[in-house]
């Protein structure tokens, strides 16, 4: 099956993971599970690995060609948008998110990116000029209102982070079309209303998004 790899986890039984799934009225695309963050309430830090059913535990070996992918995500039929995101952060592979989001532009339907906006730390080079004409909304986990408290929630491996992410962010306008910052409400000791005027200070928008599992079930962060 298309868009889908197998191995053996734990129990010694073959396990599904997908490269696309739906969720709601779109669907997402599972790249990869590598991160540049550390998140203590990303969901694969409490043990679940599973989105509206959907298996998402990739090993780097399984991360799906961009040939996969575009096919994956064809297979998966109509829908009101594609979107980046899995458990792992999309831009560490920069090359094929690209190539895909090209693929996929001859369908007509609108393409996210949700991201935690260092792929140009990461990459060492301003690469969001290379999302225009391909992205149509870029979805940026903002976190917290300020450095402290965003290291001790998302832990980045990378020293100025959170300025890069802020940077990412007021780049973005000028080539996505949209751009969303985003905060989860319900974290310890971040402020909501200071994030949504960080989002309004560098003019995009802003969401808060629930505490919660890709299950939809709550848990408590670590």
């Amino acid at each position: 099956m298309a868009g889908v790899v197998a191995y053996k986890d734990g129990s010694g039984r073959p396990s599904p993971v997908v490269s696309a799934y739906r969720l709601r009225d779109g669907v997402y695309l599972n790249l990869t599970n590598r991160c540049t963050l550390r998140c203590r309430f990303c969901p694969k830090f409490h043990g679940l690995w599973t989105v509206a059913d959907a298996r998402l535990r990739l090993r780097v070996i399984d991360e799906p060609s961009s040939t996969a992918l575009v096919q994956a995500a064809l297979e998966a039929g109509p829908c009101a948008e594609y979107v980046f995101c899995g458990l792992g952060e999309p831009t560490t592979r920069w090359p094929e998110l690209l190539a895909v989001s090209a693929a996929l532009r001859a369908t007509g339907t609108p393409i996210r990116l949700n991201t935690d906006g260092l792929a140009s730390l990461v990459h060492g080079r301003d690469v969001v000029p290379e999302l225009k004409g391909l992205i149509d909304h870029v979805s940026i986990s903002l976190n917290a209102a300020d450095e402290t408290t965003y290291e001790r929630l998302c832990r980045p491996g990378r020293p100025g982070s959170y300025a890069a992410m802020l940077a990412f962010a007021a780049r973005c306008r000028m080539y996505v079309p949209r751009v969303t910052l985003t905060a989860i409400e319900g974290l310890p000791g971040v402020d909501i209303d200071a994030c949504a005027r960080i989002a309004g200070d560098l003019r995009v928008g802003f969401r808060a998004r629930p505490l919660e599992s890709t299950d939809g079930r709550s848990f408590r962060v670590r």
